[in-house]
């Protein structure tokens, strides 16, 4: 039997808070349909239109009703503003692992809004959910994601050849992962 999952509100440092996914996101997800990258690696719509941002969210909604994982929306506090995602997935929870993924519209990057709503979502799974292991994968050109992962605290563990297939090509990708004893104690309030 399928348990739907609660995909709860966090603290993303100071800044920023990770929601569940709202049709009023819809922006966030037309302007992540206009990158070069993100439609080849998630299931954001390469062509935006509302019915294909409406269904985008849904499937969001989805993942968390059929228990698969949790996406989040990483949304500015002092606007409101939504300005990408993280998802903890949960495929493999069984074998006491599960994968995260993360993505920052174009405007949003170069900030470190990923790392804060990353740090969030591991301290959450590793601390609350009791989750092991933590990995992630990064093709080997994204030096900027790989940044934001060791910034977190994930450890490179090697190369995965011909790991995953991206648009029309198989790509290598990085395998990352975080266990427990990797992060700091977290901080007293």
């Amino acid at each position: 039997m399928v348990t739907p999952l609660d995909v709860p509100r966090l603290a993303a440092g100071g800044s920023f808070v990770l929601r569940p996914w709202e049709l009023g996101d819809l922006p966030l997800v037309r302007e992540a349909s206009s990158d070069d990258y993100i439609p080849l690696i998630t299931t954001v719509p390469s062509t935006y239109s509302q019915a294909a941002g409406e269904a985008f969210i849904r499937r969001q909604w989805e993942r968390a009703s059929s228990g698969s994982g949790y996406p989040f929306v990483i949304v500015r506090i002092t606007d409101g503003r939504p300005l990408g995602m993280v998802g903890l997935w949960l495929r493999d929870r069984s074998e006491g692992r599960a994968s995260l993924g993360y993505w920052l519209a174009g405007s949003a990057r170069g900030q470190g809004i990923a790392a804060e709503a990353l740090r969030a979502v591991v301290r959450w799974a590793l601390d609350d959910l009791r989750i092991p292991r933590l990995q992630l994968y990064v093709e080997p050109w994204n030096a900027t994601s790989q940044r934001t992962a060791e910034r977190v605290g994930f450890q490179r563990e090697g190369l995965l050849r011909s790991w995953q297939q991206v648009g029309e090509e198989r790509r290598d990708m990085f395998m990352y992962s975080v266990l427990g004893v990797d992060l700091p104690p977290p901080a007293a309030d």
